[in-house]
């Protein structure tokens, strides 16, 4: 830790034990679920903001989406209405997860001076 600019403002460092923790954490792709946005946007500014290569983890992250999608659009094939309806239902969020991916890798470099700034 060493003084910031400003009063009262401090720098604080990862340590190496973080910094392990952290690379784990940014390197493993999160199940799809519907809470899972905020969770991506985090990973994805805290690796920027760490230097860590957020491409990486995002287009993990959509791989893991495709593989739930094609489990879901296995599933529907056969399953009853109301189970069909709510594959679909997943697809659709997990389809707006991926169109959210695809935007972030398009714009990480001027993400990334962003948050430099």
């Amino acid at each position: 830790m060493e003084p910031g600019a400003g009063p009262d403002r401090k720098r604080y460092a990862i340590t190496a034990e973080g910094s392990t923790d952290l690379e784990s954490w940014l390197s493993e792709p999160e199940d799809p679920r519907p809470d899972l946005q905020p969770v991506l946007f985090t990973k994805v500014v805290l690796a920027l903001l760490c230097g860590r290569p957020a491409e990486a983890f995002l287009n993990a992250q959509r791989e893991r989406h495709l593989a739930a999608m094609r489990e879901l659009t296995t599933a529907r094939r056969t399953a009853p209405i109301q189970e069909g309806l709510l594959a679909d239902y997943h697809l659709f969020h997990l389809e707006a997860d991926l169109r959210w991916i695809d935007h972030a890798v398009a714009r990480l470099a001027a993400w990334a001076r962003a948050i430099a700034s």
